[in-house]
């Protein structure tokens, strides 16, 4: 590994840092390839701790939460709340764990409660969604759909996906001793993502809404929205309205300014629309096809070289850009006697038409 690589993954590291102010960032282990590390954010005052985001549900990452809140003082008996930016695994199911024992009060935004139902249903056996089967043959990859089929792959049911003990809807301030929080809707990510946004220390906790290193998946999520692109990039627009913070993400390190990456992440989702256009205008008709045409990563690599979990990710994505795309009246779409949505551009404007 080269120094800069090192250097990108730094972060990953256990270990405590103080931000100042009480607040302080905790890695927690991840088992994933592409994600090491997720980022849980201890406020800390002489009555307790607040955490936000809570990492996932394993015994490496249980015990190294309890060692770094040991560094700084506390046990996780004081860990008063969780505020839990999204659904996902690795953000909400430590916080159930742990709830069972220590009794403390989860909150998560109201919109993840079809997340939430659609997680129990597919953990349940009443369906496959989380990986998208269904959606990957509306999507023209059912050669995805048999592989994945061929491995066996189930999602992690590793613990009961209880609700929240409270439901926070946006813009709800939440008063912690030492500061007051705002819950502030940022849907894309999951339907019901929420940054808490601390304007008198001006910080962001931004979940996985915006990342300094990587660009947010878009819409992975059990209930399915075909419109997330579209709620994504609104809501980086909203993010926009609100004064500027530091960025304190879920996966990476801290960074000095929310609305510079933003920024970037809207310039890297205008590419991605053009290239996206330009593989329809080539031919290219369906979401599968048109994601084996472009490059992904930041290393621009080619979709055959991706494993198979990022392959479903960037079809699904891909997906998301051509609605936005037919929502701009910049493709056409019409669905196959198989059910496959298939893309083109309208006649007129250049584009090579599919019979």
């Amino acid at each position: 590994m080269s120094h800069a690589t090192a250097d990108r993954y730094a972060w990953t590291e256990p270990g405590v840092e103080d931000l100042g102010g009480g607040v302080h960032r905790i890695p927690l282990p991840l088992p994933m390839d592409g994600l090491k590390a997720v980022n849980v954010y201890a406020i800390a005052d002489p009555g307790g701790v607040d955490l936000i985001d809570a990492g996932i549900a394993l015994v490496p990452a249980r015990e190294q939460l309890a060692a770094s809140l040991r560094q700084i003082g506390y046990e996780l008996g004081d860990v008063r709340n969780f505020f839990v930016t999204h659904i996902h695994i690795d953000h909400y199911s430590l916080a159930v764990e742990l709830r069972k024992t220590f009794h403390s009060v989860i909150s998560l935004g109201e919109e993840e409660r079809a997340n939430l139902v659609a997680t129990r249903e597919m953990v349940n056996g009443r369906g496959n969604r989380i990986f998208g089967m269904d959606g990957l043959r509306r999507l023209g990859a059912l050669e995805l759909v048999t592989e994945l089929s061929a491995q066996h792959r189930q999602p992690p049911a590793l613990v009961d996906w209880e609700d929240p003990d409270r439901w926070v809807t946006d813009g709800a301030d939440l008063d912690l001793r030492t500061r007051t929080l705002r819950a502030v809707h940022t849907p894309g990510h999951t339907l019901g993502h929420v940054v808490y946004h601390d304007a008198a220390s001006e910080i962001m906790f931004a979940g996985d809404h915006v990342l300094p290193h990587i660009t947010p998946s878009i819409g992975f999520e059990p209930a399915g929205n075909r419109m997330a692109l579209r709620d994504y990039l609104s809501s980086l627009a909203r993010t926009l309205t609100l004064p500027d913070a530091r960025l304190l993400p879920a996966h990476g390190p801290v960074t000095g300014s929310t609305h510079e990456r933003v920024h970037e992440l809207l310039a890297h989702h205008d590419a991605r629309l053009a290239e996206t256009l330009d593989a329809v205008r080539a031919g290219h008709a369906t979401a599968f096809e048109v994601a084996k045409a472009i490059k992904w990563t930041r290393r621009q690599r080619l979709f055959d070289d991706l494993d198979l979990f990022a392959q479903i990710q960037a079809v699904n994505e891909t997906a998301a850009h051509l609605e936005v795309l037919l929502v701009r009246g910049q493709v056409t779409r019409e669905t196959s006697p198989v059910g496959t949505d298939l893309y083109q551009v309208p006649d007129g404007t250049g584009g090579a038409s599919r019979g």
